[in-house]
């Protein structure tokens, strides 16, 4: 079963989102609401998905996932 949040990189991290993901992802510069309480400019460069991610984000995310 597939989590309900996905990972998107913006503003220097990536960050996990609840936000659902339109067909094609978004799109960059879109605002998206983040699980750590931020919104953020999204990045989809390739070299942003290597980025480190958000901790806030990767704690709330593991608690969704069920991995605490």
């Amino acid at each position: 079963m597939p989590h309900p949040f996905h990972w998107q990189p913006g503003d220097g991290l990536r960050h996990a989102t609840l936000q659902s993901r339109p067909r094609g992802g978004f799109t960059d510069e879109t605002r998206v609401n983040t699980l750590c309480g931020t919104s953020i400019k999204v990045d989809d460069s390739e070299h942003a998905w290597l980025w480190n991610t958000c901790r806030e984000c990767n704690k709330v995310a593991r608690v969704l996932a069920g991995i605490q």
